[in-house]
C-alpha cells in the first residue's frame, strides 16, 4: 500500500510545484511608449500660429522606456505642451495632478510631453507613479533639451503650436486653470 501512494504523492508534488506562484513581471516604465498619443481627432480645428513666431527647437530623446522621440514629428499633427521638471521639485509636484487632469481631458488633441532633468531614471518614475502622469516624458540626463529651451531650474511651460511655431514658454511653470485658457484659445473645435 505505502508503494503505490509514493507515485502518487510524488506526482502531486510535481504537479502542484512548490507552492510559490511565479515571480510579477516589474511594471512597465510609466511616461513610455503606452503613453503617446493617438490618432488626431478628425473634428480638431486649430487656431493658426502667428506668422512671426520662431520656430521652437526641435528635439529628439528617449522616453523612460527607451523609445525614441522626435518633437517635430508630434508637432507636425497638433499642438505641444512641454512639461520641464524634476522629480524633486516642489513646484513641480504641487501643480503635477491638475496639469495630469488636463494632459488627459485633452488627449489625442494636444500632446503634452515631460522632459524630466537633473534627475535619476528611477526617481522619475516614483514621480511619474506618484502623480499618476500618463503622457510621454522624456528622460533628459544632460539637460540638452532644457538648454535648447533656456530652462535654467524647474518648473518651465512650453507651447508649440501644430506646425512648430514656439507660442510661449513660462518660466517657474503654468498653472493648469491659465494653461487650459490658452489651450481653448487655440484648440477651436473637437474641445474636450
Amino acid at each position: 500500500m505505502r508503494r503505490a501512494l509514493l507515485p502518487l504523492l510524488l506526482a502531486a508534488a510535481l504537479l502542484g510545484g512548490c507552492g510559490t506562484p511565479p515571480p510579477e513581471p516589474p511594471p512597465a516604465p510609466a511616461g513610455g511608449a503606452a503613453t503617446l498619443p493617438g490618432p488626431v481627432p478628425a473634428d480638431l480645428a486649430l487656431r493658426p500660429a502667428p506668422g512671426s513666431a520662431p520656430a521652437a527647437p526641435a528635439f529628439t530623446g528617449a522616453l523612460t522606456d527607451g523609445t525614441p522621440l522626435a518633437a517635430a514629428e508630434l508637432w507636425a499633427q497638433r499642438p505641444v505642451v512641454l512639461v520641464f521638471f524634476s522629480s524633486w521639485c516642489t513646484t513641480c509636484a504641487s501643480r503635477q495632478a491638475a496639469l495630469s487632469d488636463l494632459a488627459r481631458s485633452y488627449r489625442d488633441r494636444v500632446v503634452f510631453v515631460g522632459v524630466a532633468g537633473a534627475d535619476q531614471a528611477d526617481e522619475v518614475q516614483d514621480y511619474l507613479r506618484a502623480h499618476r502622469v500618463e503622457y510621454p516624458v522624456v528622460l533628459d540626463d544632460q539637460q540638452t533639451i532644457w538648454r535648447s529651451y533656456a530652462v535654467r531650474e524647474p518648473p518651465a511651460v512650453v507651447l508649440v503650436a501644430k506646425g512648430g511655431a514656439l507660442l510661449r514658454g513660462w518660466p517657474g511653470g503654468l498653472d493648469a486653470p491659465a494653461l487650459d485658457q490658452r489651450l481653448r484659445e487655440l484648440v477651436l473645435a473637437g474641445q474636450p
